[in-house]
Order: C-alpha cells, then sequence, then structure tokens
C-alpha cells in the first residue's frame, strides 16, 4: 500500500475535552448549578480540558465563566445560569452530526465561532430537560460519549410512577401508590378527589403527593387529611401536570450508591437519613438550606447492609442504568426494606450523600469524578 493511500493517524490533543454542562429548563436549576461548581472545583485540570455550558432557564444554550466560587448557595440565595454567563453570551450548539464534535458559538449578527471538539460530555442537569432522556437523546444523536444513563433509563428514572412499574416487574418491592393523569385532573377532579381520599381510606393518612417527574423534593406535600387535598395538588401541579400520590411508610430513610465498573454496578456503603425535628419530611429545605446531616455508613447490620446494597445494585440493572445511580430505600419497623425511588444524576457536591457515600467506601470526590468521565470515554454511543 502506498504512502498516499494509508490511513492518516488521527489527530491528538493532550488532554480529553470534557464539557459540564448544567442548569437546565427545570426547578431543579439553582441545584444543578450548585453540582456544576462542585464538580468543576474537582476535575484535575492537568487530565482534562474543561468547557463549562449553562444552560438558562428558558432553555438558551450559554458559555459560562469557569468559576466554581460564584456558583454555590450564598446563604438562601440560590445560584443561576444567568448570573454567571459570559457577558454578550451567545448560543451554544453541539454538532448533529455523528462524524464531527466541534461545538459552535453563535451570536447574533456575527460568524459562527468554532470552540474545538469535545471528547465527553457530564451532563449535571437534575429533573426534566435534562435528566430525563431528552439531553441524552440529544448527546446520542451528535455521537458525543456522556456521564450517566441513557434515554430509557434516564426517563425511567426520572418518572417516578414508570420507576415502581419497571420495579414491581422485576419483582422489586416499592410502597402503594396512585397517579393522577392531566386528563383526569381537567376532566374530574371530583372523582380524583374521590379515588385518592379511597386510597388514603385503605392505607391511611397521611399521604404525600408529589409532582411524578420531579426531584429535590420539589413540590412535595404532606397531607394528613381531606380538606389539604386541593392544595397539594395545586403545588405538585406547578411542576407537573401529572402527580403521583404515595402512601406514608413508616420506617428509617436509607440510601445507598451504585457506581458502574467494567465488571458491573457495585454499591457504596449505605448512609441514613435522620429525621430533622424542624421539618415534617425530607423536603428541599432540609436538604439544601439547613442541611440535614446524614449518617455515612448507615447503623445497619452487616445482614441489613448486604440486603440494602443487594436491593440498590438490582434497582440499577432493573432500569438499565449506566454510571451512577443513588437508591432510595426505606427500612419499615417490621424490618423489611421498599425501594422509594432512584437518581440516575444524584446531587454530586461533595457534601451530598452519593459522594459522601462513596468516600467511606474508599473513593474519594476527584477519584469518583475522574472515574465517570473515564467511564464515558469507554463506552460507545448507539445501541449497547
Amino acid at each position: 500500500m502506498s504512502s498516499e493511500s494509508s490511513p492518516q493517524p488521527a489527530r491528538q490533543r493532550p488532554r480529553p475535552r470534557v464539557a459540564v454542562v448544567f442548569g437546565g429548563r427545570s426547578s431543579e436549576h439553582a441545584i444543578s448549578v450548585v453540582t456544576a461548581g462542585a464538580v468543576l472545583r474537582a476535575i484535575d485540570r492537568t487530565r482534562y480540558d474543561v468547557l463549562p455550558i449553562g444552560i438558562t432557564p428558558d432553555g438558551r444554550w450559554a458559555l459560562t465563566a469557569d468559576d466554581p466560587e460564584r456558583m454555590a448557595i450564598a446563604g438562601r440565595e440560590l445560584p443561576s445560569v444567568e448570573h454567571i454567563a459570559e457577558p454578550g453570551s451567545g448560543g451554544v450548539l453541539l454538532p448533529v452530526d455523528p462524524g464531527r464534535r466541534e461545538v459552535v458559538y453563535t451570536e447574533a449578527g456575527s460568524v459562527p465561532k468554532d470552540l474545538g471538539e469535545v471528547d465527553v460530555v457530564f451532563p449535571l442537569l437534575h429533573g426534566p430537560f435534562g435528566e430525563d432522556g431528552t439531553l441524552q437523546g440529544l448527546l446520542e444523536l451528535s455521537g458525543v460519549p456522556f456521564v450517566g444513563s441513557g434515554v430509557l433509563s434516564s426517563a425511567v428514572g426520572m418518572d417516578k410512577e414508570y420507576m415502581k412499574r419497571v420495579f414491581l416487574s422485576f419483582g422489586l418491592p416499592v410502597g402503594p401508590f396512585t397517579v393522577v393523569r392531566p386528563r383526569e385532573w381537567r376532566q374530574d377532579p371530583a372523582g380524583v378527589r374521590a379515588r385518592i381520599e379511597e386510597f388514603a381510606g385503605e392505607h391511611g393518612w397521611p399521604v404525600f403527593v408529589k409532582p411524578a417527574r420531579a426531584g429535590s423534593s420539589m413540590g412535595i406535600s404532606r397531607v394528613t387529611g381531606p380538606e389539604a387535598l386541593d392544595a397539594a395538588l395545586a403545588e405538585a401541579r406547578r411542576h407537573d401536570p401529572k402527580v403521583i400520590v404515595e402512601a406514608a411508610l413508616t420506617g428509617r430513610e436509607i440510601e445507598c450508591g451504585v457506581l458502574e465498573f467494567e465488571d458491573g454496578p457495585r454499591a457504596s456503603v449505605p448512609a441514613e437519613i435522620p429525621a430533622v425535628s424542624s421539618h415534617d419530611f425530607y423536603d428541599f429545605e432540609a436538604k439544601y438550606i439547613d442541611s440535614a446531616e446524614g449518617i455515612v455508613p448507615a447503623p445497619l447490620t452487616p445482614e441489613q447492609t448486604a440486603e440494602v446494597r443487594e436491593l440498590a445494585v438490582r434497582a440499577f440493572e432493573a432500569a438499565s442504568c449506566e454510571g451512577l445511580v443513588r437508591a432510595d430505600v426505606f427500612l419499615l419497623e417490621d424490618g423489611r426494606f421498599v425501594l422509594n425511588e432512584i437518581n440516575t444524576m444524584p446531587g454530586f457536591t461533595p457534601i451530598s450523600m452519593f459522594p459522601r457515600m462513596w468516600e467511606a467506601s474508599g473513593v474519594s470526590y476527584t477519584e469518583l469524578v475522574d472515574h465517570l468521565i473515564q467511564a464515558a470515554l469507554r463506552r460507545p454511543t448507539g445501541l449497547r
């Protein structure tokens, strides 16, 4: 073969380039910004080049300052992509050609600017329009590797109804629930109220009324009687037109992290979320403002620890997850474990439970970030 026809070696850059994508259109926008700040602080800059890309609440993709200090919660003030977007920032576009990985910057009246190739995306969005398979689908179409679960498992992990139905189909234990769909509420609100009251009559008050596709405890109400149902449904529907109503489970809140290795998923040591006396349940304020302190590792027997770790891995595999998951379970008073939900992109600041559980399992925060990036670089896009 002549030298003219020999394939040319691919252009090599000194370090892989990681696009950290965060913010987004969901009510969890601020928590995503906080998470991104922590990850940007932890990424080893001697091993990776970094391109921070923020998505504003109205959906615009923007170049942002690589400044983790401006991405933290200040007192009770939550950060926003709009506050850290580069001045005069136009829009950032990912490629839609799987053969190209160049990111482009566009601004009205200017020639589009090539920002260079991206090797992997670290999507740190929480909630709809980011954690629910939508961004994952865009990245699959673009042929760009990314950290975390794919389209199906991200969608399943976001929708509490279908998550529970998947778990049930695999024989995993979940608590009682009922679902209020948008059309049902529009056409027959009295019938919906009657059904929830019947559900509560069977399983007892209180019940928890939740947006079906939201996280960070946004829009959740603990309802102790029928007189509070309408307000709780209105609050949940402010975040999502689809609502799930769950029976209250009496017991201890236990969490467990799952991380994918080349030989398969492994579970961390579990943690316990103790009751916060000033809160009815583990709500947004308890998680992020008042910083309820989790117990790592959870005070469980060796048998209980083994059981919850096995349950977390089974949930990971039932939903066909990839990369990472945090499984939230209840340890009931009768000793049974019941799955509450999984999070395919859990809170990821150094004080969040997922990194703390892995730190207690021997994986530091910086090593955790590196592990996820390397796993994404090895994984192909497309069907797998």
